[in-house]
């Protein structure tokens, strides 16, 4: 009965305080999963974003319903999704009547200006992270060429980012018959 209480603590936490939509999420949802309660590590957690991000449908959900299975079965995972859409019911009730009502006064646009920043540095934090994981598992060349293409296929070529990491995941998926070993001239002695 704990870590189903610890489910939706910590799911209606992400949903209280991911104020920006499900990419927002994605730094509350790691330090939860990874960082408080341990129920993952980073490079499974990797995993799961990747391929919550190439399925259709909100980030949030997708990773909530994944993670409340693994941690507690089906329970778990109506659990964790419960516990995230509960606060973004009451938001979007409560919170979005207020907001039209009073959206030209000073202090709500301000508070919407004032998210931006704050939403910005999440996401880079988690991206920074993220090359920092990729750069233990493959090394910087690697990682900084990975980064720089899908960064150019995405806002030169406008490819969908779902694409971009399924190509990666299949790449990682299809293994090569033979392995390639890199033999260096060693003087006997």
């Amino acid at each position: 009965m704990k870590t189903q209480r610890d489910l939706f603590n910590a799911f209606f936490r992400i949903g209280i305080f991911g104020f920006g939509g499900g990419p927002t999420m994605i730094p509350l949802v790691h330090k939860e999963v990874v960082g408080n309660y341990q129920w993952m590590p980073d490079d499974e957690f990797s995993n799961v974003l990747a391929i919550g991000n190439t399925l259709p449908g909100p980030i949030a959900t997708k990773m909530a319903g994944y993670i409340g299975y693994k941690v507690g079965g089906i329970t778990g995972c109506i659990n964790a999704v419960v516990a995230t859409i509960i606060p973004l019911i009451i938001v979007m009730i409560a919170g979005l009547g207020l907001v039209n009502e009073y959206r030209d006064t000073p202090w709500v646009a301000g508070m919407a200006m004032g998210v931006v920043p704050i939403v910005t540095w999440m996401m880079a934090k988690l991206c920074y992270d993220f090359f920092l994981k990729g750069h233990k598992a493959v090394g910087a060349v690697a990682t900084g060429l990975l980064s720089i293409a899908s960064l150019v296929l995405i806002l030169v070529f406008n490819v969908h980012p779902g694409l971009i990491i399924a190509a990666v995941l299949a790449g990682v998926l299809v293994k090569p018959e033979k392995k390639i070993e890199l033999k260096t001239n060693e003087k006997e002695g």
